[in-house]
């Protein structure tokens, strides 16, 4: 029989990942004689380690500490001796159950996903170093206990460390079934422990790719064309080829890459390019005809998302009809950390180091640019420095540059790609622009009985590989939040018209709901008031069949202290909404800045989120997702006149600097269910509850975001 300490040794000849693999500091951890590896997903070495091979990306959100503690509490493992390294590529064994045959994370479901494989994984772990003890010691598993990392039998006062017993758990068959916990005996689970990352991140250990370095390592950049679709006509390179440090200039499927030494020297070749592009198949459409063209369309019937009821016959009944339009621009991801790759051919295959957000999109695609099967794609997963889903490309674009690029100018060095925060601005997969048309009916005593939502943009999914998640010509990320709509309303329609645009959409953190919350939380408002009821209380009867969503409305309301009189020249708004199964309610206080726009005083937020695995993560999740939805609503849009972008930096795409953010609070909805999303449902909410503050405060409606543009130009303070 083939042991496990066995499969072990001969896989570390083979050099599997399992034994060799990146710590958050970037150092090679050290492959042992003596590990035992029950699982994919722990590994305990004979110095009393506990690895944990963790299969979502590191991006900021906690998941390395989630999923550590989510195997940890079933091991029963002190968490001092807790370590994290990324998985590597493969997907037989890292699959995102949640999605399919697929590696990645995204879609707010690392923790999800994981909560029932990674707990039986670390109980697994734990009964074969329970049943080694008692092999050893020759008394009953059942007497056997193990706390903090060390496993015991009190009547004979023998104790053993895990590291002294794995090398004898390595060579047991593991258990076909194990005994999971009851939540009650939680020791790490719901508890606050550190951040597996946050001392690597406070001290400048942690490597990103954008740290990851080799000897004779080369740094390219590539000339895009300022127009989406365009093409290289032709290229002057001998200005680029004279700057001290360009090795290389070659073209790219992306555009012309400069290939230098060093970053500096590959900036200052590209600035030296001349190129001309061939534009005649680019788009050349700006953002104020795309809005004129996105309200026609609205006005028209679409494909049918959802139909309950006689929608247009409550309204045609009606006492009261309002309509109301909203428009959203294009919006950049712009993570911290910009986009980068490197890829380095040998050999024996090829590697890639980057912040992989879809592993296997990226092996695939490599491996069909420099020709290799994808098994000889070694990933190396890298701490990403943000993605907001930037880096979950369905094409995986950037690490097919560095391929790309690597291939061209062929040898064993490695090549790093590198978009400039300039590229990334104006390089994008943005959230697509919107525009919703929204009409609903209220009868004489000011109760919706008919509702009525179209939505026109472009379709995330369609052309890539997660294209069957359209159905009967419906993108669900176009229309979820709105489509899945909570509210007992009777008669309710939503219609979808998705547009054909050359620009390049992807998802954005909370991606349908980013616009759908804004449209149906800020027009129930409208409604509440024309009605004259209380906004709260027009949400809570409409809820009643969704215990949930009224649970943490409730809590938000209650913790905000909701119809308690605020001091003079502030008003408050609320607003709740779904997104990947968790639920999340916050009621914004606001003043008014001198140019007019809102101030965002303080946020309370509840969120349910079934159990809180690290409530302490979850509070950080909600507190930045607040943050980061606030910056799209307040300040961020991209805008294109005749087809460019007109944004290039933080100038002009302007994030939330730390004076613009509020005291938030956040309450965290008891629960005993299963784990479900935190890292996008903070989004969601914040700017309609802001727009709805706005209303009490002034009388004035936001339509079209962000709120800047209530500001006259040149009167925008900073």
């Amino acid at each position: 029989m083939l042991t496990r300490r066995r499969f072990v040794q001969s896989t570390a000849v083979a050099g599997a990942a399992l034994l060799v693999g990146f710590r958050l500091d970037g150092r090679r951890a050290l492959a042992a004689d003596d590990v035992f590896a029950p699982n994919a997903f722990v590994r305990i070495a004979s110095d009393n380690t506990v690895t944990i091979i963790g299969k979502h990306l590191e991006m900021g959100q906690g998941s390395y500490t989630g999923l550590a503690v989510i195997l940890a509490e079933e091991l029963d493992a002190d968490w001092s001796q807790i370590r994290v390294e990324a998985a590597p590529a493969d997907v037989t064994r890292y699959n995102n159950t949640k999605w399919g045959p697929i590696q990645g994370t995204g879609g707010s479901t690392s923790l999800a996903e994981s909560w029932e494989q990674l707990r039986r994984a670390g109980a697994t772990a734990r009964a074969m170093l329970v049943e080694a003890a008692a092999q050893e010691w020759g008394v009953p598993a059942s007497e056997i206990t193990v706390d903090g990392g060390v496993v015991s039998h009190v009547a004979s006062n023998r104790r053993a460390t895990f590291g002294e017993l794995a090398s004898k758990a390595a060579a047991l068959t593991p258990p076909a079934q194990v005994t999971l916990k009851d939540p009650k005996d939680f020791k790490l689970v719901g508890k606050r422990v550190p951040r597996l990352d946050g001392s690597a991140k406070t001290d400048g250990s942690a490597k990103f790719t954008m740290d990851f370095a080799e000897p004779g390592m080369l740094t390219a950049l590539i000339a895009r064309p300022p127009r989406f679709g365009a093409t290289v006509k032709w290229v002057d390179t001998i200005g680029a080829r004279r700057v001290k440090g360009v090795t290389r200039v070659v073209q790219v499927p992306a555009g012309v890459a400069v290939v230098a030494t060093s970053f500096w020297a590959a900036r200052k070749g590209r600035e030296a390019l001349r190129v001309a592009w061939d534009e005649s198949r680019a788009e050349t459409r700006g953002s104020d005809e795309l809005f004129a063209a996105y309200r026609v369309l609205a006005g028209r019937p679409g494909t049918s998302a959802r139909r309950e009821g006689d929608a247009a016959g409550a309204l045609r009944g009606a006492t009261r009809v309002l309509e109301a339009f909203y428009e959203f621009p294009y919006l950049a991801h712009a993570p911290m950390e910009p986009l980068d790759a490197v890829v380095r051919l040998g050999a024996d295959g090829c590697d890639l180091w980057a912040g992989s957000q879809i592993p296997t999109v990226d092996q695939q695609v490599v491996a069909t640019i420099v020709g290799l099967p994808p098994a000889k794609v070694r990933v190396h997963t890298m701490l990403a420095g943000g993605s907001f889903g930037r880096r979950a490309t369905p094409n995986g674009d950037v690490a097919g540059e560095a391929a790309a690029v690597a291939k061209a100018v062929g040898g064993d060095k490695p090549v790093k790609v590198v978009w400039t925060r300039e590229d990334d601005i104006q390089g994008g997969r943005y959230r697509p622009l919107y525009v919703h048309r929204l009409r609903a009916g209220l009868d004489a005593q000011g109760n919706i009985v008919g509702w009525e939502h179209r939505i026109v943009g472009q379709s995330i999914l369609q052309g890539t590989p997660f294209e069957a998640m359209v159905k009967n010509g419906v993108d669900a990320t176009s229309v979820e939040g709105a489509s899945t709509l909570p509210y007992a309303i009777p008669n309710i329609t939503v219609e979808l018209h998705t547009t054909s645009v050359g620009v390049p959409v992807l998802w954005w953190r909370s991606v349908g709901s980013t616009h759908t919350a804004f449209s149906t939380e800020t027009f129930l408002d409208e409604l509440a008031q024309a009605a004259g009821r209380d906004p709260l209380e027009v949400r809570r009867t409409l809820l009643a069949k969704h215990p949930r969503h009224r649970a943490t409305l409730d809590l938000a309301a209650e913790k905000a202290g909701w119809g308690e009189p605020l001091p003079p020249g502030r008003a408050r708004g609320i607003a709740v909404h779904e997104s990947f199964e968790s639920v999340v309610a916050q009621v914004a206080e606001v003043s008014r800045r001198p140019d007019g726009l809102p101030k965002v005083e303080r946020v309370v937020c509840a969120v349910d989120c079934g159990t809180a695995i690290n409530p302490d993560v979850v509070r950080a999740q909600m507190e930045g997702g607040i943050g980061f939805g606030l910056a799209g609503a307040l300040w961020s849009e991209i805008t294109l006149v005749r087809g460019r972008v007109q944004q290039r930096n933080f100038d002009g795409y302007r994030p939330l600097r730390i004076n613009d953010m509020p005291a938030v609070e956040v309450h965290i909805v008891p629960s005993g269910a299963a784990p479900t999303g935190v890292g996008e449902p903070g989004v969601p909410p914040i700017a309609p509850a802001v727009a709805n503050a706005l209303y009490q405060l002034t009388g004035q409606r936001v339509r079209r975001l962000p709120f800047a543009r209530l500001a006259p130009a040149g009167t925008r303070t900073a």
